[in-house]
């Protein structure tokens, strides 16, 4: 350390006995990091020299593709999503409400053989459907409600 003059300020005192520990470590981060970058290279020639893909690559988002044969069967249910058009050239009908209507839920359609038998039919010959009936709540409005 150098010796101490009058006007030597506590911040240059500090400055000077920290440089030499700052300029120690700055060399030890520097050595430690050329070390990772060297084996990462390494790493990643060694890839490449085998022919693997590179790293930090990742793989591209596959769109899935429609089964080779299209659609061959189709069911009614409550997660059926659009209506295959062999269904629909089936039926005549182009909505999974219709459909149900008509066929009821679950009903299966196969391509190639005729269309299931229709609900209506099925309910004549098991006898009259009674229909459920339910209560509809009452109607509450705001201005009413605060009037009294």
């Amino acid at each position: 350390m150098p010796p101490t003059r009058k006007n030597t300020s506590i911040d240059e005192i500090v400055r000077d006995a920290m440089a030499p520990v700052a300029s120690a470590a700055a060399r030890m981060i520097a050595k430690h990091i050329a070390s990772i970058v060297a084996d990462q290279l390494e790493a990643q020639l060694s890839k490449a020299a085998s022919g693997t893909k590179r790293p930090g690559l990742g793989r591209k988002a596959r769109r899935r593709r429609p089964a080779a044969g299209g659609i061959t069967r189709w069911v009614t249910d409550r997660r059926a999503r659009r209506v295959p058009t062999f269904v629909i050239e089936m039926t005549g009908l182009d909505t999974k409400k219709k459909i149900v209507a008509r066929y009821g839920e679950d009903a299966v359609f196969v391509k190639g053989k005729p269309a299931p038998a229709a609900k209506a039919a099925v309910a004549k010959a098991e006898g009259p459907v009674k229909p459920v009936v339910k209560a509809k709540p009452p109607i509450i409005r705001k201005a009413a409600a605060a009037g009294r």
